[in-house]
């Protein structure tokens, strides 16, 4: 029945005039009832004000909202294409601005970074110049910074053991080539010199074993100045880069004192008790980092004498036990030198790189 009461509805004239007002028609009740049903309907839509979505097609950008009931002019109609693209366009510009206002904050650190960097280097510049002058006053270990003037004697020392060392090591193997390049010489004209060919072979013979003696020789100065040379290039300097740091901290924590001194020496208002705290703060900052370092040093300082004391201990009786038994031409002794340190001879060639290492 519903259905051809809409029909029926559907189907009938309704004459409008100018002003959207009906015409006179007679009376009705089928026509009524339609307009009831479809009041109902809308209802069940939610369009209790009488507002309507009105599509068009399948795209969403066509979609326009028509803000008055039945009958309203096009004046109403909003596109809805307007509203996303002022969406979009507001999307973007926060976008901008985030990127902007994190680059800003980056630009803001680094400028407070230099800041402080700055200020730090003229307090510790300030106060070099002041210490240099005899103007100002510097914080003093006795008993540590004599530890550290004896260390930088004995790493001088050290290392012109060193050199010497080298200077040595170089000098005999161009012996010890010599000698082998003498001895066979020595063979070739034993077999080419009949009337001569003992007294060459002799002395090839000799000239061999002497360059035999002489690569053992070599493998235990090398050892020497290996380890000679862990000791003060390694040991040594890792000891002196924290004596470094403590210095440097310590010409720190001396401007923080001074500067706080100062202070504490000017008015005592609103403005200049704030300076003072946060003056305090950093000294105490930079009094914690120098006693920090300063039981490093200590420590390291301890370590190294103890270290210096068995490494010099083995190397020297090495290094004695070793010329003493090349120069007393007891190969014997010489040999077993070597095994008592644990040292392993290269063979001839060795030093030179394999092909696969080349490539």
């Amino acid at each position: 029945m519903t259905d051809s009461i809409m029909s029926k509805a559907a189907t009938m004239e309704i004459p409008i005039n100018s002003n959207g007002d009906t015409g006179t028609l007679p009376e009705d009740d089928s026509l009524e009832q339609a307009a009831k049903l479809q009041w109902s309907l809308d209802e069940k839509v939610g369009s209790s004000r009488g507002t309507r979505v009105m599509v068009s097609g399948p795209n969403l950008n066509e979609t326009s909202i028509v803000s008055g009931g039945y009958g309203g002019t096009a004046e109403g109609i909003i596109p809805t294409s307007s509203i996303k693209g002022s969406n979009m366009h507001h999307s973007s510009s926060s976008s901008s601005m985030t990127a902007e206002e994190t680059t800003r904050g980056v630009a803001v650190e680094k400028l407070e970074t230099m800041k402080k960097w700055g200020l730090n280097t003229y307090k510790c510049t300030k106060q070099m110049i002041s210490e240099r002058f005899g103007r100002g006053s510097r914080t003093v270990d006795l008993e540590l910074e004599a530890q550290i003037e004896v260390l930088r004697d004995t790493k001088r020392k050290y290392e012109n053991v060193l050199r010497l060392a080298r200077a040595l090591t170089n000098h005999f193997y161009n012996m010890v080539q010599t000698q082998h390049a003498l001895g066979d010489t020595f063979a070739d004209l034993s077999q080419k010199s009949p009337e001569l060919r003992d007294e060459f072979g002799y002395n090839a013979e000799t000239q061999k074993l002497l360059c035999k003696n002489g690569e053992t020789l070599l493998g235990a100065i090398n050892f020497f100045v290996s380890s000679i040379n862990t000791l003060v290039n390694k040991t040594m300097e890792d000891t002196l880069m924290t004596i470094k740091m403590y210095e440097n901290a310590r010409l720190e924590f001396d401007a923080y004192r001074s500067d706080l001194e100062e202070l504490s020496m000017g008015p005592r208002d609103a403005v200049a008790m704030a300076r003072i705290e946060a003056a305090q703060q950093q000294y105490q900052v930079q009094k914690d980092k120098y006693e920090r370092l300063r039981s490093d040093v200590t420590i390291k300082l301890k370590f190294l004498e103890e270290n210096k004391v068995k490494v010099m201990h083995k190397q020297l009786l090495l290094f004695h036990n070793a010329i003493s038994a090349y120069f007393a031409g007891n190969q014997q002794q010489l040999e077993q030198t070597l095994k008592q340190f644990n040292i392993k001879l290269r063979p001839p060639g060795a030093d030179k790189p394999s092909w696969l290492e080349e490539q």
